[in-house]
């Protein structure tokens, strides 16, 4: 609950791109009494996070829960997959896709990287260019929900083709945005799927979920050496088929507060929580346009999950930020990467409500005014409650 002590929120609201507010009992969940990760009890809970997961990726296929952030899951797809020399097609429209194109140059791959300017979605046309031009191309990479420009490439499916057409495989950084939008992972041919716990599950920080699809699955087994060892997806199959376990130890208490989480998704069901998630960002698009302020996504492209504004004129995001947080309890972002001191982010995920956008818009707006910047109390608000009825 959140209680108001002469006009300031004692409950901190996490209106940021991750980690993002966590509900009771998934929090809860945290304190049950640890358990032997190689014992029955383990296991039950394994199958109920793997069936739970298969429900969220919109997968028949494997789903493994890896004890590392978003950016651990995306080095074991790449690492798993690449042998020396591979070529990898990544298209780099923000901070997490350029982060894809450093892993693959990492994993001794050969990044060929489609250049977009950062704001922009990625396009099935410019990706099938690419895959054209070049050949044996291995994997195309693609970010979903760019977390660092709140942009959604939403011809992710069509670009899934132009992979699967050139027998490449389609590795997909879904990271912000699983859970969030619609993204069936078996319809839509993606190979390898991560998202990180901390995003629209509304979970703990500290895990990454991947999915693997049998196309990748051969590649795996023709791969010339695995590039990695405690991410080596052939043993999490392995332990999986043969136990019902993880090749190494699991952090416990994230595994109880991950299966607590995805029961809650079950309960509110996918499409109800795709539409929650687009009527949020709905109320902070219109709250920004009533107050001046301007998106840096293009308007076909605007994330539901990470909402990126433009600095107003003479105003710092670092002061922005600074202000909500001491005088309003909100918690926003900055820019990142290039992006950084010329816009502020508003993540609206996971168990983000309408109570929360008005909460998040009084103080914007409160914090605006005393920054300088020219608006009337209660416009944005007004706008959101529009926006979301």
């Amino acid at each position: 609950m959140t209680f108001k002590h002469g006009g300031f929120y004692l409950t901190p609201l996490l209106m940021l791109p991750g980690p993002t507010n966590v509900p009771e009992r998934v929090l809860k969940a945290l304190s049950r009494p640890v358990i032997n990760h190689r014992g029955p009890e383990f296991r039950e809970l394994y199958r109920s996070i793997f069936e739970g997961l298969r429900y969220v990726f919109q997968t028949e296929g494997y789903v493994f829960p890896l004890t590392c952030s978003g950016t651990g899951g995306v080095e074991c797809a790449i690492f798993n997959l690449m042998d020396d020399g591979d070529k990898a097609i990544v298209a780099v429209n923000g901070e997490f896709a350029r982060r894809m194109g450093e892993a693959v140059k990492a994993a001794g791959g050969q990044l060929v990287e489609i250049p977009i300017d950062w704001g922009k979605p990625v396009k099935a046309e410019l990706v099938k260019e690419a895959v054209e031009r070049e050949k044996n191309v291995k994997l195309v990479g693609v970010v979903y929900n760019e977390t660092s420009t709140g942009v959604t490439s939403r011809e992710l499916e069509s670009i899934a083709k132009v992979a699967a057409e050139a027998n490449a495989l389609m590795v997909v950084d879904a990271i912000s945005i699983l859970g969030g939008e619609q993204l069936p992972v078996d319809k839509w041919g993606i190979d390898i799927c991560i998202t990180g716990s901390q995003k629209c599950l509304a979970c703990p920080p500290g895990l990454s979920m991947i999915s693997v699809s049998d196309k990748a699955w051969e590649a795996l087994k023709r791969r010339k050496r695995p590039k990695t060892f405690y991410f080596d997806l052939l043993a999490y199959k392995r332990f999986h088929d043969e136990r019902y376990e993880t090749p190494y130890t699991p952090a416990v208490p994230l595994l109880f507060a991950l299966d607590e989480a995805l029961k809650m998704v079950r309960e509110e069901g996918l499409e109800e929580r795709f539409k929650r998630h687009a009527r949020c960002a709905r109320g902070l698009y219109a709250a920004a346009e009533a107050l001046g302020l301007e998106a840096l996504a293009e308007a076909n492209a605007r994330s539901n999950t990470v909402i990126a504004i433009k600095n107003p004129p003479g105003i710092s995001d670092r002061d922005v930020i600074k202000v909500m947080r001491e005088e309003h309890n909100v918690h926003i972002a900055g820019g990142m990467g290039k992006l950084r001191g010329s816009t502020f982010r508003i993540g609206s995920m996971g168990i983000v409500s309408e109570q929360d956008i008005i909460r998040t818009v009084e103080a914007l707006e409160k914090t605006l005014l005393k920054l300088g910047y020219k608006l009337e109390l209660g416009t944005g608000v007004e706008a959101a409650r529009k926006a979301m009825k």
